[in-house]
């Protein structure tokens, strides 16, 4: 793989805007919560990118393990109300210290704090992206964190690597680097000391297999959670740098294309539209099709009609983003937005588009699924 024969001029010559995810490590110490001088290398790198030219979007952890260290716990929280205290206690104080540290040289900052139902909603997504591209055309530096002191397990991200990458592919930012305190992806080599991987063209299960556990005792996420990242912002188009941020001027040699870290190659790029189907909308149900509308779908690009609908489940209303099931293998292969609720589908599968009206009294759309709101995964 390290002679993987592609120059990373080629991919990252043009980036212009970038998402910086900071892991826990590179700001705290077991013993004594935020660390100003770490933090302070942190803010100096960034700052260096954007004299340089470059748009940047900071994505921070931190602040469960800074309330932690304030509350006098020894240990990392562990339930989610401790979790969420802590967060509620460490974010004010992260964001303080970035605001100062990033004051003195002459930046503005503004935080967003997101949980999943954010970037899941439609509507909120948009607010949220429209929020984030006018800050950077003001010139203000955006410090996101999950917003850990509200949110419950099934509105988490899981990890700030995947928030990361949501956010990445949010603002349509041209590279995602996530900082941690590791070389980048490692694997054992002849000579016996692990070797860096310079670049990954795709995350297959032979790679995923170099991922290892969880990260350090006040981390959430270790290699698995970045490779996770990289899946969702790669497929959105967009390469990925998992680099050591311990390091000095880790982000100038990154973006000057030195070999440091490892890359992740972009694959296609889809439009916003589908990479919000994809990868951070909301399921609200399921649609069973039977082969000759999974072949019309798959081969053709073909919409779904309502007579290609076996089954459906989950309680959804026009608009809402459902999986759609390949009868044979009983396995998703293609998302959506519905233009019928599940209880009028109900009614009209199996029918014929001209039977729709007759059926329901009327008829909103001669598709089920149209093809412009649907992705073939």
């Amino acid at each position: 793989m390290d002679n993987f024969s592609i120059n990373r001029k080629d991919v990252l010559k043009k980036v212009k805007c970038v998402v910086v995810k900071v892991g826990t490590t590179l700001l705290t110490s077991p013993s004594r919560g935020l660390g100003a001088k770490k933090m302070e290398k942190i803010v100096s790198e960034v700052n260096s990118l954007r004299q340089s030219g470059v748009k940047v979007v900071l994505v921070t952890s931190g602040a469960i393990a800074a309330g932690a260290r304030q509350l006098g716990w020894k240990k990392k929280p562990l339930t989610i109300l401790d979790k969420q205290a802590a967060a509620a206690v460490g974010q004010s104080s992260l964001m303080h210290l970035y605001e100062q540290l990033f004051r003195e040289k002459g930046l503005l900052i503004a935080q967003m704090l997101l949980t999943r139902d954010d970037l899941s909603d439609r509507k909120r997504y948009l607010n949220a992206r429209n929020t984030l591209i006018v800050l950077l055309k003001l010139g203000v530096l955006p410090i996101i964190n999950e917003n850990d002191s509200v949110a419950a397990d099934e509105i988490k991200f899981g990890d700030n690597d995947v928030l990361s990458a949501l956010v990445t592919n949010l603002i349509e930012a041209d590279l995602l680097v996530i900082l941690s305190d590791v070389d980048g992806v490692l694997r054992d080599s002849t000579m016996g000391k692990p070797k860096v991987v310079n670049i990954i063209p795709e995350v297959d299960a032979a790679m995923e297999s170099l991922a290892g556990g969880a990260g350090g005792p006040d981390g959430t996420g270790g290699m698995q959670t970045k490779f996770q990242a990289a899946k969702i912002a790669t497929n959105c188009g967009i390469p990925v740098v998992i680099a050591n941020g311990k390091k000095k001027h880790i982000l100038e040699k990154i973006l000057a294309c030195e070999e440091v870290g490892t890359l992740f190659l972009p694959h296609r790029r889809m439009e916003s539209r589908k990479r919000w189907i994809v990868f951070s909308g909301k399921i609200k149900g399921k649609i069973t099709i039977d082969g000759g509308a999974t072949a019309a779908l798959r081969h053709k690009g073909k919409s779904l009609l309502p007579r290609g609908v076996i089954n459906q489940s989950g309680n959804f209303e026009c608009g809402d983003l459902v999986q759609i099931i390949d009868e044979s293998s009983c396995q998703e292969f293609a998302r959506g937005l519905t233009n019928y609720s599940s209880i009028e589908l109900d009614r009209i599968k199996g029918v014929k588009t001209q039977d729709i009206e007759p059926i329901l009294g009327y008829k909103h759309y001669d598709e089920v699924v149209h093809r412009n709101n649907m992705v073939i995964l």
